[in-house]
């Protein structure tokens, strides 16, 4: 595709930017739900969400290097958030001409769901390497959801407050260059306080490992031996009245390890 052609995709997807200003509507708007929110995962940091009427799809990828393993998705969407526009987490040639697509920062409204993108680094080198990452926050089917996509610097006290205490928290574990480890991830997550966190971005077995350079799930959950594992596959149904009251739950659902 020519670049001309695929600056042009990139703006006729994206709506109306609502400014963002002081505590985002996400952080206090809380809708009931009792048929909770539908989450698929689909490889690397992949998910569909699905939950009061609307259908997200955030980091579409190429089938290459860690997600070589795995089918590129294609499903239909309301919207589709992009954290970064690689091939890992910003696919974005499968998708029709006339797709919402959001990929830069900004707070931005989709009939009654309002979507909170918070800029950080890509690298630990102040973005110099792999530029921006938007971090995408939301409620949806009554649940804060926060999907960090390939976080890889230390998360700001602005940041911080703009992204709030999530209900289900989506957090990169497995390193490489753009993206927390093992250890960036268990402070991460202490840091964040989420009820739910799902583990994303690590080395599995859909993973070419001549190119691939994460490290696995393991290393992360040995770091954090106190806190509950649910092995849920890869499809799970959350509902507000699934949260702990105390502590948080891992939910893996990786089946691929």
């Amino acid at each position: 595709m020519k670049r001309r052609q695929f600056i042009h995709y990139l703006q006729v997807g994206v709506w109306s930017a609502i400014a963002t200003a002081g505590l985002s509507e996400w952080q206090t708007a809380r809708a009931q739900s009792v048929d909770g929110l539908s989450v698929r995962w689909f490889g690397h940091t992949c998910f569909s969400f699905s939950g009061g009427g609307k259908r997200i799809l955030v980091n579409p990828f190429r089938s290459i290097g860690c997600t070589s393993g795995y089918d590129e998705p294609s499903i239909d969407a309301d919207l589709v958030l992009v954290s970064s526009l690689l091939l890992d987490e910003g696919n974005l040639e499968g998708l029709p001409e006339d797709q919402k697509l959001l990929f830069e920062a900004g707070a931005y409204q989709l009939g009654d769901l309002r979507f909170e993108g918070i800029k950080t680094d890509h690298d630990r080198n102040g973005g110099r390497r792999f530029g921006t990452n938007v971090v995408w926050g939301w409620t949806q089917a009554g649940l804060k959801i926060l999907h960090l996509g390939g976080a890889a610097a230390p998360i700001t006290f602005e940041q911080q407050i703009l992204m709030g205490q999530p209900d289900v928290l989506f957090l990169p574990v497995g390193g490489g260059p753009k993206a927390y480890g093992p250890d960036e991830a268990a402070a991460t997550l202490e840091l964040l306080n989420p009820k739910i966190v799902v583990p994303t971005h690590y080395f599995t077995s859909a993973a070419d490992p001549a190119t691939c350079d994460l490290e696995p799930l393991d290393a992360f959950l040995d770091l954090i031996p106190e806190v509950q594992v649910r092995r849920v596959g890869s499809s799970a149904t959350i509902a507000p009245r699934d949260l702990p009251e105390t502590g948080t739950i891992v939910y893996v659902m990786d089946d691929r390890l």
